[in-house]
C-alpha cells in the first residue's frame, strides 16, 4: 500500500513538473516572438528587453528537455520492438526443435482444455519452455515435499499462433483408440503426481 502511494506521488510530481516545463516553454516562446506592439500594450516590452537572455535560456532548456524526452521515448520503443522481434525469433526456432517431453507438456494444455496449468518449476521441459518464451509463469507458487516447487503457467500469447495440432502431433479430429492410447502413454510423468499432490493439499 505504501509503495502504491509513493508511486502515485512520484507520478503526480512528474506530471506537475512536465506541466510547469510546458507552460515555461510556451511563456518564453510567447515573450520572445510576440510582436513588440503587443508586448508594449501588456507592459512587457521592458521585461523582455532587460531579461531577454534569461528568457531565451529558459526556452532552450525547456525545448532541450522535451527533445530529450522524445528521444528517450523513441529509444524505448525501439528496444521494445527489438525485444518482441527477438522473442518471436526465439519461439519460432524452439517450435521447430521441440523434444518429446516439451511437446507432451504443451499437449497437456489442449488435452485438459485448460489455459493455465500447475507445473513443477524444476522440470527441465518447463524450464526450457520458459527460457524460450513459450511458457509464462503466472505465480501461485507452492512447495510439496515430493514434487518440489510448483507454479501456474500458461502458453504465451506470442507462442500460441505457432502451436497447432500438427506441431503438437495431435489428431486432426476425434482420436482413435490407438491415438488415445499413444497420447496417454506419452503424457508427462509428473502429471499424475501433481494431481495427487493437489488432492492431498485440498
Amino acid at each position: 500500500m505504501k509503495m502504491k502511494i509513493s508511486s502515485m506521488n512520484l507520478l503526480n510530481g512528474k506530471r506537475v513538473f512536465v506541466s510547469v516545463m510546458a507552460w515555461g516553454v510556451v511563456t518564453c516562446a510567447a515573450l520572445l516572438f510576440a510582436p513588440k506592439d503587443i508586448l508594449a500594450s501588456l507592459a512587457l516590452a521592458d521585461l523582455v528587453s532587460h531579461y531577454g537572455q534569461f528568457i531565451g535560456l529558459g526556452l532552450i532548456i525547456g525545448v532541450a528537455y522535451f527533445l530529450s524526452q522524445l528521444f528517450a521515448f523513441l529509444v524505448d520503443e525501439a528496444i521494445v520492438h527489438l525485444r518482441k522481434k527477438r522473442t518471436v525469433e526465439t519461439i519460432e526456432a524452439k517450435v521447430k526443435l521441440l523434444d518429446p517431453a516439451e511437446r507432451a507438456l504443451l499437449r497437456e494444455f489442449f488435452l485438459q482444455g485448460q489455459t493455465i496449468l500447475t507445473l513443477p518449476q524444476n522440470e527441465l521441459a518447463v524450464r526450457n519452455l520458459v527460457s524460450t518464451n513459450i511458457l509464462e509463469m503466472l505465480g501461485n507458487e507452492r512447495h510439496y515435499a515430493i514434487q518440489g516447487p510448483t507454479a501456474d503457467y500458461k502458453i504465451s500469447m506470442q507462442a500460441r499462433v505457432y502451436l497447432n495440432r500438427e506441431v503438437l502431433r495431435l489428431p486432426a479430429g476425434e482420436p482413435s483408440p490407438e491415438e488415445m492410447s499413444y497420447l496417454i502413454k506419452t503424457r508427462p510423468h509428473f502429471i499424475n503426481g501433481l494431481v495427487q499432490a493437489r488432492k492431498h493439499a485440498a
